[in-house]
């Protein structure tokens, strides 16, 4: 998708907890000398995003952003939720309901910045969405059987269908004898990147948790079941990967290492 001159300017706010279950202190991880919450920051400051602000719940957050310029406010430390955190933001910094605000999790320190744009451009394209994402095609088994995977069926309009942890679609003749390969046209794993209207970000966390929400585990099936709906962006290139162990964390040090990308 190519950005217009005339696109409406967009945020981009990037929530950041310092509490992890599988590694502590994760946005302050040291990627080549710098927290890792930044180093997204600086990856998000090299789209076209008018603004890149990390929404933290701990002043330890605010302080190391501070330190290298990144823009960051102190948000609540109790949210259940990423878009709790940017409910808030918008809230604080008193965004008009028509803003774009384009939500980079706090662990991604490889972030395409063209996809960033990317999912931003497609919202301002789409005013029957209230939300927008991103996806790419699946290249191996391994990765459409594995329930960390998340896949998105869509329609005819580029419009999610349908986000699950199993192998969907459900390849009937594929899976008679076991599934050895990808059905054509392939699989799409979702990439969690999410573009919203302030309006709807608001609006989001007052809405009831929708029963596939619980039982998939997928907060934006809630955004779905009331009717919502998630324009998906799919891209060719696979993104870089996210953060969750320190087995990630390590993989991404070196890869930052080797691309020497800031």
């Amino acid at each position: 998708m190519n950005l217009s001159s005339d696109m409406t300017p967009f945020m981009v706010v990037i929530p950041a907890r310092l509490a992890s279950s599988r590694l502590p202190n994760k946005p302050l991880a040291d990627i080549a000398g710098v927290p890792m919450v930044v180093r997204v920051a600086q990856r998000a400051q090299q789209s076209q995003a008018a603004s890149v602000i990390v929404a933290a719940d701990h002043l330890s957050i605010v302080q190391a952003c501070e330190a290298h310029d990144v823009v960051a406010i102190l948000t609540r430390d109790d949210h259940p939720s990423g878009s709790d955190r940017l409910a808030e933001t918008c809230q604080q910094l008193g965004w008009d309901d028509s803003t774009l605000v384009v939500n980079v999790q706090g662990d991604e320190p490889l972030m395409d910045p063209e996809l960033i744009n990317q999912v931003a451009a497609l919202l301002d394209a789409r005013p029957e969405a209230s939300m927008s994402t991103a996806a790419h095609a699946i290249d191996s088994v391994a990765e459409f059987l594995n329930p960390n995977v998340v896949k998105v069926i869509l329609d005819a309009r580029q419009l999610a269908m349908y986000f699950s942890r199993a192998t969907i679609p459900w390849w009937r003749d594929g899976n008679l004898q076991g599934l050895t390969a990808l059905p054509d046209p392939p699989p799409l794993r979702h990439i969690g990147i999410y573009g919203y209207r302030a309006g709807f970000l608001k609006k989001f966390p007052k809405l009831t948790q929708a029963p596939v929400e619980i039982t998939e585990a997928l907060e934006q099936m809630r955004a779905m079941w009331h009717g919502y709906k998630i324009a998906v962006h799919v891209t060719g290139q696979a993104p870089g990967p996210g953060v969750d162990t320190p087995e990630d964390l390590q993989r991404v040090r070196s890869l930052w290492s080797q691309s020497k990308m800031v």
